[in-house]
């Protein structure tokens, strides 16, 4: 039976103890730059992610303000055309109908040109 010697490491035994601390360590590192590397990313992806809803939500009103103005120019014209007909009555009809493209010209729902040709259809 060899004998084994007791004691301090042999140099041979030292260095394979250092390489594999070294080996442990190296190791350990990557895994924990991996890790932050991931957790940047997804940081990212959610920043672009939430970047992305705003500009859909964003889009969305866009559509609906313009939706809305197109609707109140439906209204102020569908308001306009009845006025002209009914012109013909009397002096005091005509009055009320020029105050009322006045209200509406004025509220901005009438342009300065649809509320110029509703008042010479009005008084023509």
């Amino acid at each position: 039976m060899p004998l084994r010697r007791m004691g301090r490491p042999g140099l041979i035994g030292m260095a394979a103890r250092t390489a594999v601390v070294a080996g442990t360590a190296t190791a350990v590192s990557g895994n924990v730059q991996r890790r932050q590397a991931q957790r940047e990313q997804d940081k990212y992806d959610q920043q672009a992610y939430e970047q992305q809803q705003q500009q859909e939500q964003m889009q969305q009103m866009a559509q609906q303000a313009a939706a809305q103005q197109a609707a109140y120019q439906q209204q102020a014209a569908a308001q306009a055309a009845p006025a002209a007909p009914a012109a013909a009555g009397g002096g005091d009809d005509m009055m009320a109908q020029l105050q009322q493209l006045a209200t509406l010209h004025t509220q901005g729902v009438l342009s300065d040109e649809e509320f110029t040709a509703a008042k010479a259809k009005l008084l023509g």
